[in-house]
Formats: C-alpha cells, structure tokens, sequence
C-alpha cells in the first residue's frame, strides 16, 4: 500500500511557474496546486510502497531548480 504525502513547496521569486512545470514533466504526483501564504505549490504525492519517504522525496523533487524550501505532512487514515 502506498504512503499518501502532502508537500507544500516555497519557490525562489519568479520561479513558481517554472517549477510547477517541472513536477508536472515528471509525473510523480496525484495532484499539483498553486497556494496562497507562505508556500507557492502544494502536492498530493503518493510514495509507492517499500520506498523511503523521505529519500523518495529528495531524490524525485527537492532537487528542482527554484525550490528553496519545502514542508512535507504524512498522511496515516481517510476517513
């Protein structure tokens, strides 16, 4: 069963765009949104079964040119 995360990523001013289109290239997510506040892009990703999350993470997104910073939550049960 795959580990359902939620990653909301703050970008280098003037790259959000540029950076949306990167993920979107790479089709790891379920969904991929633009925000308001203090991040710029939110993230339904889900981490396939086996995977370390956290290593998923960095090596399938967190290296993206323009992203400065990132907040992941873990998600445990749907109601």
């Amino acid at each position: 069963m795959s580990t359902c995360v939620f990653i909301q990523i703050r970008c280098k001013p003037g790259t959000t765009y540029d950076v949306a289109e990167d993920i979107a290239l790479r089709e790891i997510h379920s969904e991929l949104y633009s925000t308001s506040g203090e991040y710029d892009l939110m993230i339904k990703l889900y981490i396939p079964e086996g995977e370390d999350i956290g290593k998923y993470i960095n090596e399938n997104l967190l290296h993206i040119e323009g992203i400065e910073r990132s907040l992941t939550t873990l998600t445990f049960k749907a109601f």
